[in-house]
């Protein structure tokens, strides 16, 4: 195929665009700038020596963060140790950067994870992926995923940077029982999304 070559003013019809038609100023440097400008320049450094350092010697010192700020994720619990994460996988579907990977299962009597039906069996959130957005956080329905102000998420191979499940989840407080156990008395998943659970029952304790 040939080249495709542009048309010209000419081709088109139109005057060719003169040099003297440009609007130009000459360009004058008669030597150094005067002292006075040299001295104001000289001023601006010499302010900025008796500056605060802003420069903290990490990792010994560390600068605190907003208390908003968006670091490494966390699966909550509800007051008596069961998971609020339910397996929705809305924050898998949340993720413009697909870093999260989460697998649904059914609560059972004999072996429940969480109020309601469902239960996240596998969560994983890549950090190689992900953008720290919060899109994830948004939409979880439980408020079961949000995010802590932990950083420093820097290691060695790759495949530690891969968060599993129980990587995420918070630690067991004060008043929680390791799931799986049975739900509070009389109490349903509303109930707990309620907030009117407000720790373990001596009957949720599995012998």
């Amino acid at each position: 195929m040939s080249d495709q070559i542009e048309p010209t003013r000419r081709d088109l019809g139109l005057e060719p665009i003169q040099i003297s038609a440009v609007n130009t100023a000459p360009v004058s440097k008669d030597g150094a700038s005067s002292f006075g400008k040299q001295l104001l320049g000289f001023w601006v450094t010499f302010r900025a020596m008796f500056k605060k350092v802003t420069t903290v010697q990490y990792p010994e010192v560390k600068e605190p963060t907003a208390p908003r700020f968006h670091g490494r994720h966390q699966l909550n619990r509800h007051p008596d140790g069961l998971e609020k994460c339910i397996g929705c996988e809305l924050c898998a579907w949340a993720c413009p950067a697909d870093a999260i990977y989460v697998e649904g299962a059914s609560n059972t009597e004999e072996e429940r994870m969480s109020p309601g039906e469902r239960y996240g069996k596998v969560y994983q959130i890549n950090y190689l992926r992900c953008i720290f957005c919060g899109l994830c956080i948004e939409a979880c329905p439980t408020r079961a995923l949000t995010m802590t102000n932990e950083y420093e998420l820097a290691d060695n191979s790759r495949s530690s940077l891969i968060y599993e499940k129980a990587d995420l989840l918070a630690p067991l407080r004060e008043g929680m029982l390791m799931p799986p156990h049975p739900m509070y008395p009389d109490m349903t998943d509303t109930n707990y999304y309620k907030g009117d659970v407000l720790g373990f029952h001596p009957s949720q304790e599995v012998k």
